[in-house]
């Protein structure tokens, strides 16, 4: 893999060439910055920029002023490190934003990536297609994640019912317990598919379920005909990912604003 050249395909089809992740949600770029709003159940945020240090302030109190009259309770400046000014980050925080914990943009080539489904015993997997088995998506979302889980609730009711395609959604099941949930966000027209969730309950961790999801989700990117697979990735599974054949491209660092 040619990272600088990936990494351009992916801040050009993926941020500047974004496209909504939801029935409901737009994307729209104004000047040199690409927002992505909603409802207040949706993602609300900044996606991508191309700024400098005369017009980063300006763009800064724009996206402030235009969420703030959206009436959304907060939205997110997702800022590259390869993002610019070089002092964005510091300028968003001076500008009231609060940073999170910032994670690695990881990309494989599905061409390259082990796409076997081994499970260890005792554990099945179920596709997640009616609304109790998205209850049950949340349910391990907030207990591994420990974070409110209506926003993807609302988020995974609406693609599925209205933009199937755009989602694949698989839960780990031990009998009849979910013990990892993941999915698969299919973007057309472009050439990555994304990974997110993989939330694993902390007795069932170790045991390969992470990296099963993983090749499972491969496998059907290949079919959809995707190219490369992209995950944000913690400080948690970004070494799994790695062994598996995943390269660290640039990180990024959610910048949260409340009102």
């Amino acid at each position: 893999m040619h990272s600088e050249t990936v990494l351009a395909a992916y801040d050009q089809q993926m941020r500047r060439g974004a496209r909504a992740d939801g029935p409901g949600a737009r994307v729209e770029r104004i000047g040199n910055v690409v927002r992505h709003f909603g409802t207040e159940r949706d993602w609300n945020g900044v996606l991508w920029s191309d700024l400098d240090a005369d017009t980063a302030d300006a763009a800064i109190a724009e996206q402030v002023a235009f969420f703030g009259a959206l009436g959304v309770d907060d939205f997110e400046w997702k800022l590259y490190s390869h993002d610019r000014p070089a002092d964005l980050g510091r300028r968003l925080g001076a500008a009231g934003f609060t940073p999170r914990p910032q994670e690695a943009l990881m990309v494989a080539e599905i061409g390259e990536l082990a796409t076997g489904v081994n499970l260890p015993a005792g554990i099945h997997l179920r596709p997640v297609a009616t609304a109790a088995d998205v209850d049950l998506v949340v349910d391990v979302h907030e207990r591994v994640f420990g974070a409110d889980g209506s926003r993807l609730r609302h988020r995974l009711l609406a693609q599925l019912a209205e933009a199937p395609d755009t989602v694949m959604a698989v839960l780990a099941m031990a009998a009849d317990q979910p013990v990892c949930a993941a999915r698969l966000e299919l973007h057309a027209g472009a050439d990555f598919a994304s990974l997110w969730g993989g939330g694993t309950l902390p007795a069932w961790r170790g045991k390969g379920i992470y990296r099963a999801l993983i090749a499972y989700r491969a496998a059907i990117a290949a079919e959809r005909g995707y190219q490369y697979l992209q995950v944000d990735a913690s400080d948690e599974s970004r070494p799994i990912l790695g062994r598996l054949g995943f390269v660290r491209l640039s990180t990024t660092t959610p910048y949260l604003y409340q009102f």
